[in-house]
Parts: structure tokens; sequence; C-alpha cells
């Protein structure tokens, strides 16, 4: 798989950045992020495609002022930090990825950047009155890869429980078929060639408010209520 494109906003100033940030819901939702508005650092905090209220009940206002406003803005700031003054300060986030991935001297560097990704890309795997019947291209495609719905959804459940403290469970592209991968804390599926499709977040940030220890009853109500599957639908392509 090829690394995400960069976004056509990379060579906007920073206050032109800052004006169309409030669209970037928007083109987060027309086919991943390869539509991202990400400008050449600094980089800024993408806009939630939906208030923070709206995830409710499965995933609290609470939970997502603190995941969102706090960790999220936390990955990018400190990134805009570590980059300053070095070769990755005038990169695009996927290139910063790809370039510290796997080099313990730069982990710093890729964790920061990796989770800004991951987490824009997990707000919008979510979103109201999800769940439900996959759009019919991507439910054809997980049809022929796991049977059926009901099973991808399982798999993905398992994928989600499986990973062994903080991390991230995946719906991805691989070739001309889809499977679900997990990954430890801050790695992601664009650095091995898969394409993600959508993804669920089972950091303690993302549940804990709400769950406590009970990541189960979390993955279960993201899928059957908030998953997103036009938007993992237009990331198939």
């Amino acid at each position: 798989m090829n690394t995400p494109k960069t976004s056509s906003l990379a060579g906007l100033n920073r206050r032109e950045f800052l004006a169309a940030a409030s669209s970037a819901a928007v083109l987060l939702s027309m086919g991943g992020l390869g539509n991202v508005a990400f400008a050449a650092t600094p980089f800024a905090l993408p806009a939630l495609p939906y208030a923070e209220n709206a995830l409710e009940p499965v995933v609290s206002a609470k939970t997502i002022s603190f995941h969102y406003g706090k960790h999220h803005k936390g990955y990018v700031d400190n990134l805009n930090k570590l980059v300053a003054g070095t070769e990755f300060a005038d990169m695009p986030l996927e290139k910063i990825i790809a370039e510290t991935a796997g080099k313990a001297e730069k982990v710093g560097i890729f964790n920061n950047a990796a989770q800004t990704w991951n987490h824009t890309f997990y707000w919008n795997s979510l979103t109201p009155n999800g769940g439900g019947t996959p759009p019919a291209a991507l439910k054809k495609r997980i049809d022929a890869s796991f049977g059926d719905v009901e099973a991808c959804k399982k798999e993905l459940a398992a994928a989600a429980m499986g990973r062994f403290a903080s991390g991230w469970a995946w719906l991805v592209k691989d070739g001309d078929k889809l499977k679900i991968v997990n990954t430890m804390n801050a790695d992601t599926p664009i650095t091995t060639g898969l394409k993600p499709l959508l993804t669920i977040d089972v950091w303690e940030h993302a549940y804990y408010l709400d769950y406590q220890n009970r990541r189960a009853d979390y993955v279960t109500g993201v899928l059957d209520k908030l998953v997103n599957w036009e938007f993992a639908a237009k990331n198939l392509g």
C-alpha cells in the first residue's frame, strides 16, 4: 500500500490553515486521511467531526473532552516541539511517520506523529447513530473475507480485546482481501503496507472514565452503535 497522499492544504500558511480547519471533518469523511487538512508544521489539531456529546451514551462528552482535548492535542503539541528545527520540520505528517518508523533514536517523533494520525483516523471511524449494515460494496468485500458482517465484527472485537495493554484494532485492506489486525501503542498499519479502513482505540484513556476495566462493553458499544461503515467504505475506494 502507498502511504496516504499529502494534503492539498499543505502549502497554506498558518492563518490560512486555521481558517480552513473547521472544514477538516468534511474532508475527512470524503475518503480517509488522504484529504485531511494537515498543513506543514506547525501542525494543528483537526476539528472533531461532531460535537463532544454526539457519541453519548456509548462515549461520554467527558471522555471526548479529555481524550481529544488533552491526549490528542498533547500529541500534536509534542510533535511540533520535537520536529522544530529538524529535518522533519517541513515534512507532511505521513512522511514523518514513514521516515521515523522503527528508528529507536526517533521514537519520540514517531510516537507523537503516529498518535496524531491514529487519533484523527479514530474520530472518523466513529459516527453518531453508526453501526448497522455497511454500504453494499463494502459489505460484499466483508462477506468475501469474513463470511458476513457479524463475523467481521466478532473478529474486530477479539482483536480489540486481545490487544494487551495499549493499542489499536483495525479493519484493513491487504491487497484484494480485508483482514483484522491490532497494533501496540502508537504503531499504525500505514507503515506495513496495509490500508486502514477503520479503527478502535483501546488505550485506557479511550474508555476508562465511562467503563473502568470493562473494555468489552466499550468495544461492543462502538461496534453496535458508533462504527462508521461509510468512512470505511470510502477508504476502501
